[in-house]
């Protein structure tokens, strides 16, 4: 059963590409856009986030903006995520940067999209809310006559699923008489320090001495993965050496920082989502009950453990990142 539903998951992506409205995809790059979502490392997060979430309450969806509206005007701020179905996370991360930027940039009307039409089409058949995705969200704008479009990803880094978004806006650059990209979450060597400072701000009650903070990214095999050893370059060079960054699908691994961790003096252990939202692998990869959750290992090894679930998108300085990301943009 759980293969059907995989294969039935990759035929939903695929076919999602195929389908794709101002993209123009051929077969040919609708299963390179699955393979992307793959090599992202993303694929198997979104199918189990919608496989899996259903035994549990993630929120009440209505309390969430869907940001679908018509009505825009000729100035659009589009901010796009991957997505998660976590309604309450989605709230209080996507929906908070979303609100910032609204706040920030009155004179444009933020709408959001979605890259993952798996989540997409589980909100909407779950809660009944449909939320637009990268080329519903396009044509949206240009049925509404706008003609200056500001896109935000909400990424952690330019990665592959970054790119795809590129090309796929770039194929309705006709539509608009401008659009222009704000950058993902860690591009420069200034968005490396304000994040650095923005986590370890967060976390400085446990910083006690004998506690380690660890964070847990997702991990993608692109080169982009870089990004993770370069933060965690980045704390160890500022002091900052009970802190420990790790990912559930690439490298460093949960085995890497459990190394880090017992190599040291600790009675106890952070555990922290890397990531914009707290979505399946915060509840479950990272602070779940299951015998290879990073909690579960850790307690295993007779570690107090601590779960902070909460995504990056709850922090007030992360969301001003994106703040500044988009002032740049526009001014540039």
């Amino acid at each position: 059963m759980r293969f059907k539903k995989l294969l039935a998951a990759a035929f939903a992506v695929t076919a999602a590409a195929v389908f794709a409205g101002c993209s123009g995809q051929t077969a040919d790059s609708a299963q390179t856009s699955a393979e992307t979502v793959k090599e992202d490392g993303e694929m198997t997060s979104e199918i189990q986030e919608a496989d899996s979430e259903e035994n549990y309450d993630t929120g009440d969806a209505s309390l969430d903006n869907a940001r679908n509206q018509d009505d825009i005007g000729e100035s659009e701020l589009l901010v796009v995520s991957f997505g998660t179905s976590y309604n309450d996370s989605r709230r209080l991360t996507i929906g908070a940067i979303e609100n910032d930027l609204e706040a920030a940039f009155p004179d444009y009307s933020v709408r959001r999209g979605f890259t993952s039409n798996i989540i997409i089409d589980h909100i909407n058949s779950r809660d009944g809310i449909l939320i637009d995705d990268v080329d519903a969200a396009l044509k949206r704008a240009m049925d509404n006559g706008v003609k200056n479009l500001v896109i935000q990803p909400t990424h952690l880094m330019n990665g592959l699923e970054y790119d795809e978004l590129v090309d796929t806006v770039a194929n309705c650059a006709d539509g608009f008489e401008s659009i222009v990209f704000g950058e993902p979450l860690l591009t420069s060597d200034e968005d490396f320090a304000a994040v650095e400072k923005a986590i370890t701000g967060w976390t400085s009650e446990y910083d006690d001495g004998e506690t380690a903070i660890c964070f847990m990214g997702h991990g993608t095999e692109a080169d982009s993965n870089g990004v993770y050893t370069k933060m965690q370059e980045l704390l160890t060079a500022d002091g900052y050496e009970n802190y420990f960054i790790g990912t559930v699908e690439a490298q460093p691994t949960l085995d890497d920082v459990m190394a880090k961790v017992k190599a040291g003096d600790y009675k106890r252990v952070v555990l922290e989502p890397l990531m914009v939202v707290a979505g399946d692998h915060a509840n479950n990869d990272m602070a779940g009950d299951e015998e290879d959750s990073w909690r579960s290992a850790f307690e295993a090894e007779g570690y107090e453990v601590i779960c902070l679930v909460r995504g990056l998108g709850e922090n007030e300085d992360i969301r001003q990142i994106y703040i500044d990301h988009v002032k740049k943009a526009i001014s540039e």
